[in-house]
């Protein structure tokens, strides 16, 4: 039964107890991995948070909680459904890597037809989510599917498919801003680049792990375009996103004391390039998941901008 999970798995125990089919349906959605999630829901929590507290009950008057929760919802969904796409379009290439070739579709345990049904059953979902937000909040969500649909074709066509990733991720930032206001586009343009950045700077480290499949199969990524500088393109895509922070954050409030509260996601971004090792196969696997907390060390910071 393992034998048919890929490689990165996070929860192969309790994916491994399915069923075939609902296992396979779970792999192709990535819900054995959340880190996809967590790394799509974070940017929802910095434009909520950043956005500040709404009524006179602040932060917690219960439309922030409730807000994120659909947020998240639609996170888990969407982030499912932007895999499933992924997979049919990618299913040749992922059979000729060794850690995606045993995806359910590369791999024929899933037919197109089957994956095409599941991708509109998430979309659904994300359906419901749209539902819940206010019609220019929802015209910027849709903004996104043009993105996304051509996120897939990026690495074909470009060495730098990560900050087209970058401007998928992200897109959340903007639709919780909008929700819940309709002001301040330069200082959230600058935190929406920096959060580009970022992704440009963890899904290198994510690609580490391909770069021998992706060169003979003809995958273009960034990790390969920075070669042998890669860990120093790292750490300038990660002073990047943290400068283009500090001036959104500045933009947004200009108090100097206000940028303190970057320097805990600024250390872990730095602790993350200097414990780096390209020649361990599992040391970019794990600095990669630990984005988690990275996000939630950012969402902090935005939480205190927003709300002081």
């Amino acid at each position: 039964m393992t034998d048919q999970i890929v490689p990165d798995s996070e929860h192969r125990g309790l994916v491994a107890r399915l069923p075939q089919l609902p296992r396979d349906l779970a792999l192709l959605a990535r819900f054995d991995r959340p880190i996809g999630w967590w790394l799509l829901f974070w940017p929802c929590v910095f434009g909520v948070w950043l956005a500040g507290a709404q009524g006179d009950g602040g932060v917690w008057d219960g439309v922030q909680p409730a807000l994120l929760g659909w947020l998240l919802i639609g996170a888990i969904a969407m982030r499912g459904a932007g895999c499933v796409y992924n997979d049919i379009v990618d299913a040749d290439l992922d059979r000729q890597v060794a850690r995606t070739a045993l995806r359910p579709v590369a791999s024929g345990r899933v037919s197109r037809t089957l994956a095409w049904s599941w991708l509109l059953a998430l979309c659904l979902i994300g359906l419901v989510v749209l539902l819940q937000l206010r019609w220019q909040a929802q015209a910027v969500a849709l903004g996104s599917l043009v993105l996304v649909a051509a996120y897939p074709f990026m690495k074909r066509i470009t060495w730098w498919p990560q900050a087209w990733l970058g401007m998928v991720f992200n897109w959340g930032l903007l639709v919780g801003w909008t929700q819940l206001r309709w002001d301040n586009w330069d200082g959230l343009a600058a935190v929406y680049a920096g959060c580009i950045a970022w992704v440009v700077g963890y899904d290198t480290i994510y690609a580490l792990q391909d770069r021998e499949d992706d060169a003979m199969v003809g995958i273009r990524s960034s990790a390969l375009a920075m070669g042998a500088k890669v860990r120093a393109g790292i750490a300038v895509f990660y002073a990047a996103a943290v400068g283009l922070w500090a001036l959104g954050f500045w933009l947004y409030r200009p108090d100097p004391v206000a940028l303190l509260t970057l320097v805990p996601v600024a250390g872990h971004l730095l602790w993350q390039v200097a414990t780096l090792d390209t020649n361990d196969p599992d040391n970019p696997l794990a600095r990669f998941r630990s984005n988690r907390w990275a996000g939630a060390l950012m969402a902090a910071a935005c939480f205190v901008i927003g709300n002081a």
